[in-house]
């Protein structure tokens, strides 16, 4: 039978629900065109998802690494999002 440590499993409860809460509010940050946010939402939740890698790594340098490259994808995604909404074509007024 395997052995479950309980410290390691109620960590990744609380680290799965804590993702999914980020998650939500991440997408709410993107469905308001907040960059700043959505950015620093998208960083906390790859910081959470990253608990498993950490356990097989065991080195934290590369989840800084893939937490700035998280934030720096999401804030440019937003400002793309942002300038394609300039471009659209302006609503006649009814």
């Amino acid at each position: 039978m395997t052995h479950i440590d309980l410290l390691l499993a109620g960590g990744v409860l609380l680290s799965t629900a804590a993702t999914d809460a980020v998650y939500v509010l991440f997408n709410a940050a993107v469905s308001s065109r907040r960059r700043v946010p959505a950015a620093t939402w998208s960083s906390i939740w790859y910081l959470l998802s990253a608990f498993a890698v950490i356990s097989y790594t065991r080195n934290w340098i590369y989840v800084c690494f893939a937490a700035l490259g998280s934030w720096i994808g999401a804030y440019l995604s937003m400002t793309f999002l942002g300038r394609s909404k300039d471009l659209a074509p302006a609503r006649p007024n009814a």
